[in-house]
């Protein structure tokens, strides 16, 4: 059994096309098998994305998105925004997805999209890191993506993480807390809390 947070890139493909309004952009993304919420972008994704500000309005500083999957945190905010994104996965086939999407969306120039687990080939400051946290692959990785996150932000950088209270909302908000001395809840929708955290 594999899962959205492994290397999928050898199950057959079933190829979805999937377009939404997003921070009020029209957005498209091709979406295949083997990743995460293939027949529509997920809901918490979408609450992530509309609560969204960014820490430095005129800042060129680049943004991080942790566990992008196909890209529709990263690429939205590539396109409502016009600021460079970094977005990492482990999965070769939603990486390829996120490039794909990245041309259709048109916003190829601001991305940079790279296999990574996690932090491990990340090098650059941020002024923000969002993070749709891949809950299956558990806490250890989870916590690990919020813990990570200080280092790579720059000074009053934020740290924003979409997860549902029965998958462990408050023990994330309460390791965010542990982390950076503050944890806000920006919104809840759902069921999905919007955790902020400011370096």
């Amino acid at each position: 059994m594999q899962h959205y947070f492994s290397d999928n890139s050898n199950l057959e493909h079933e190829y979805k096309t999937v377009t939404r309004i997003l921070k009020g952009s029209e957005m498209t993304f091709t979406t295949d098998s083997g990743v995460f919420s293939k027949n529509d972008i997920d809901y918490g994704s979408r609450v992530l994305i509309e609560s969204f500000t960014l820490p430095f309005e005129n800042s060129n500083l680049p943004l991080l998105d942790v566990g992008c999957g196909y890209g529709p945190i990263g690429l939205t905010m590539a396109k409502v925004y016009q600021k460079h994104i970094e977005m990492c996965d482990v999965s070769d086939r939603a990486l390829d997805l996120a490039r794909s999407n990245a041309r259709i969306n048109k916003v190829m120039d601001y991305v940079t999209i790279k296999n990574s687990d996690i932090y491990q080939n990340i090098n650059d400051k941020y002024q923000a890191i969002l993070t749709n946290p891949p809950i299956r692959a558990g806490k250890n990785v989870v916590h690990s993506i919020l813990e990570g996150a200080y280092e790579y932000l720059v000074e009053d950088g934020a740290l924003w993480a979409v997860i549902q209270k029965k998958q462990g909302a408050n023990s994330a908000k309460k390791k965010m807390q542990e982390v950076f001395g503050n944890c806000e809840v920006v919104k809840k929708d759902k069921g999905y809390y919007i955790l902020r955290s400011v370096k």
